[in-house]
């Protein structure tokens, strides 16, 4: 949140929010506020479209050019994305929707955009081309803004809310939120994977996980001065008896 993203010639705006899916908690859309260079617009682009992120400068490198982003299809970002406006920006750009595949990469790690027009003319006159087999209804985006300060319950008792996640920048999976746990284990966080939830309320902005309190509390602790790496990863889920991903 908040990394400039550069175009092949020239900036074009900050990550304003990330979108990501439901069911897998991946990260599917970067929202970039495109600033006073578009009036203000905000525009999607997918994270395959970014190359490493660049800590040291906050920085996202994309594989398009300022005009390609200035032409690409509009998309009210505040209101629910729908599967075919996904489908309009992955055709713009002539990548393949992440519910088909991925995009074809470079060697550089960054896909490499077919011309609009190229892309435009070979699915003219067909929306299921675009889509496949994908509904064309809301594909259960959430937005990582929206999902900040939703409460969590643990199976004994609230435990806090979310503060922020943890994204795996290989994958762009949210692998863990933070809670904050003030009003229950003052001056502690903790990590909660999406591994343990039970059920989540979308409408009143709950989670609920099979964790118990004193569960959370016996965890591997979560220092966030550290970085999460692969030892303490390995811990965590040998503690919750989690499967590990990275194998």
């Amino acid at each position: 949140m908040g990394y400039m993203i550069a175009a092949t010639d020239g900036e074009i705006g900050t990550v304003d929010d990330l979108l990501f899916d439901d069911h897998d908690w991946t990260i599917r859309w970067l929202v970039v506020d495109t600033g006073t260079w578009l009036s203000g617009r905000k525009v999607l682009l997918p994270p395959e479209a970014c190359g490493e992120p660049l800590a040291a400068t906050r920085e996202l490198r994309v594989n398009v050019t300022r005009q390609m982003v200035e032409e690409s299809p509009s998309i009210d970002t505040d209101a629910p994305v729908s599967r075919l406006q996904e489908s309009d920006v992955f055709g713009y750009y002539g990548w393949e929707p992440y519910w088909l595949g991925y995009p074809y990469a470079t060697a550089a790690g960054m896909p490499n955009p077919v011309p609009p027009e190229s892309a435009v003319g070979s699915l003219e006159g067909s929306d299921d081309a675009i889509a496949g087999a994908a509904p064309r209804g809301d594909p259960n985006l959430r937005s990582v803004s929206e999902v900040t300060g939703y409460y969590i319950h643990a199976s004994d008792g609230d435990i806090g809310h979310v503060e922020d996640f943890l994204l795996d920048a290989d994958s762009w999976a949210l692998r863990y939120l933070i809670v904050d746990t003030k009003n229950w284990w003052p001056g502690k966080k903790t990590l909660v994977s999406p591994k343990s939830f039970r059920r989540v309320n979308w409408n009143d902005g709950t989670v609920s996980t099979s964790l118990t309190k004193d569960g959370i509390k016996s965890a591997p602790e979560y220092d966030p001065a550290q970085t999460v790496d692969r030892a303490y990863e390995e811990r965590y889920h040998d503690y919750y008896g989690y499967p590990a991903y990275w194998i």
